[in-house]
């Protein structure tokens, strides 16, 4: 037999067990909804926007509100870590440089950034096409 699991006070209050038509629906926070979609592809959109050419962190944040519009406004507790993560991962590499009398740390792509990236795009290709026959309109249904 199974233990039961007792619930949080916090979670009884949200949902009461047995009494579905008490839960309280929580608003929606969209910028909360953003980063969850976000996670797991930051990476990705990183390695994405140092593929032409080598940025320095804050080129980087820029490319990313520009090519997405506006909606990806990334704050750098967010990007530099994960520009980090990517360096001892062997994804890209970096070079401090001074311009106009400042310290800036340039970030470029490796090889094994390049084949990361390439498979990164494979594996969103499929991500699409697979939730896409669920999310897309169908024709006759």
């Amino acid at each position: 037999m199974m233990p039961i699991r007792k619930q949080s006070k916090a979670r009884a209050r949200q949902y009461p067990a047995g009494n579905v038509r008490h839960c309280r629906r929580v608003p929606v926070d969209s910028l909360h909804v953003k980063a969850d979609a976000l996670r797991g592809h930051l990476d990705a959109l990183l390695l994405a926007v140092l593929e032409d050419c080598p940025r320095h962190g804050y080129a980087i944040i820029e490319a990313l509100q520009v090519r997405s519009g506006g909606v990806l406004s990334l704050p750098t507790g967010t990007v530099y870590p994960a520009l980090r993560r990517l360096e001892r991962a062997g994804y890209v590499e970096s070079t401090w440089s001074t311009v106009a009398g400042r310290e800036r740390r340039t970030y470029q792509l490796t090889a094994d950034g390049r084949k990361t990236l390439a498979a990164e795009r494979s594996t969103w290709a499929e991500f699409i096409t697979t939730i896409g026959a669920f999310l897309s309109p169908q024709p006759g249904h």
